[in-house]
């Protein structure tokens, strides 16, 4: 993972990539001309899961550095799902780039929160127990009904263990640092 300065950026493109590639490891794939909007320039990164994430930036635009407010209907936050080894990687990067975050134990999930450069709020996530990805829908999904039936708040490690055991998957719980635990909002 490169070291890289935010800092003094004059380029919104230059700052978008630094945080996603510098700073979350995510690898750098494209960048081009919007083909709607020549005058844009449509960058995209790849999340390490086969998925893809793109933004379209101005040149000459300034980063915004407050917290974004949520319009009703609006992104409120985006996820990003590590493997515990990686998030580790990615806290190492956050660091040397003196990006604040904070973590919490979130039921299922262990979840660091950071924001990006223009104040976009980015949860970095992993599992508490291994979960075949091929499986992972079908195993969120009965986490959910578990949950329901016990008349939890949230879902919890034995709401999850639970599924896992009734799908067959083997039960591996991941060793994972300690995290104030927090069902409330983004802190």
């Amino acid at each position: 993972m490169a070291v890289y300065s935010l800092r003094g950026r004059s380029s919104i493109i230059e700052a978008t990539i630094a945080f996603y590639r510098d700073v979350l490891d995510m690898s750098f794939v494209l960048k081009q001309p919007n083909l709607d909007a020549p005058n844009v320039t449509h960058l995209f990164f790849d999340t390490g899961d086969g998925q893809m994430l793109t933004f379209f930036v101005e040149e000459g635009r300034e980063s915004n550095t407050e917290r974004l407010r949520t319009p009703i209907g609006g992104i409120h936050h985006l996820v990003f799902r590590y493997e515990p080894e990686h998030l580790e990687e990615v806290r190492t990067g956050l660091e040397e780039h003196s990006h604040h975050y904070n973590e919490f134990d979130r039921g299922i999930f262990h979840s660091r929160y950071t924001s990006d450069h223009n104040g976009l709020v980015i949860e970095l996530a992993t599992d508490k127990f291994e979960i075949p990805d091929d499986r992972r829908g079908e195993a969120l999904a009965l986490t959910q009904q578990k949950r329901l039936q016990a008349g939890a708040e949230y879902a919890k490690p034995e709401h999850l263990k639970a599924a896992l055991e009734e799908l067959g998957l083997p039960i591996e719980r991941r060793s994972l640092p300690e995290a104030q635990s927090s069902t409330g909002g983004l802190e």
